[in-house]
């Protein structure tokens, strides 16, 4: 009896997680924030430079979508704890991250990486180092909680450990905070440079984008999905991905 009570709850087991299987072939709830120009919000749709591929490539490969508004840390919380059926779009693709979760095909490249500054700030100097900058100890980088910028970028700045300050605001509150020199920079896709200024109340003269020497090819950005989500459905999804 014991033995047939076992066996009876391993199938129903296996019956649960095939069920479970098939839910996530077929709807996804998506989390992501609006950042011009990767993801924003239209009218009843999303578009952007991440999130008009992704609407594409879920619609052709028939998997409905539940898109959620969620802020950028409990994102991969969600992700991270493998609840249910969930993605992400425009992620950079890093080892932490490969742990728990998986990563459809690239589906946007950026361009590669500046730093944004005050107009005032005389101290950051255009052309050199990455390097060269994060070991200026007059200077301090805001960044992001929670946020990496590149594998680049993130092995550097783990490598120098500049003086940094952390938040979780949003970049356009990050902008007013370098507006008003509370801090010295911090690092920015150049596409995403002139929206956010324009969303801003304050003008393009009022900062400076800085370049550097070194900075490589802008980094990959991925949909990335909880473990619940099976390798089948990434396969489906990456069907109807363009190759970038």
């Amino acid at each position: 009896m014991k033995r047939a009570a076992f066996l009876a709850a391993l199938s129903l087991s296996f019956s649960l997680s095939a069920q479970a299987d098939d839910v996530c072939q077929d709807e996804i709830t998506m989390l992501y924030h609006e950042r011009i120009p990767y993801v924003m919000k239209y009218r009843n749709s999303i578009e952007g430079v991440t999130g008009t591929p992704a609407v594409q490539a879920f619609e052709n490969a028939g998997i409905q979508v539940d898109w959620q508004e969620t802020p950028v840390k409990r994102q991969l919380i969600h992700i991270r704890n493998n609840t249910g059926c969930t993605c992400s779009v425009g992620w950079f693709k890093n080892k932490e991250r490969e742990v728990f979760a998986r990563y459809s095909k690239p589906i946007y490249q950026d361009k590669p990486q500046v730093a944004i500054t005050s107009s005032k700030d005389k101290q950051l100097e255009p052309g050199k180092t990455l390097e060269h900058t994060l070991k200026n100890e007059k200077l301090t980088l805001l960044v992001k909680d929670g946020y990496s910028y590149g594998k680049y970028i993130d092995e550097k700045v783990q490598q120098v450990k500049p003086n940094t300050y952390t938040v979780s605001y949003e970049n356009i509150k990050m902008l007013s905070l370098i507006y008003h020199q509370r801090y010295d920079y911090f690092f920015i896709a150049p596409e995403e440079v002139d929206p956010l200024v324009e969303a801003s109340s304050f003008t393009s003269n009022d900062f400076k984008v800085v370049n550097f020497s070194d900075m490589p090819a802008g980094e990959k950005r991925y949909i990335l999905c909880s473990m619940k989500v099976p390798q089948s459905t990434m396969n489906r999804l990456n069907s109807y991905i363009p190759d970038i």
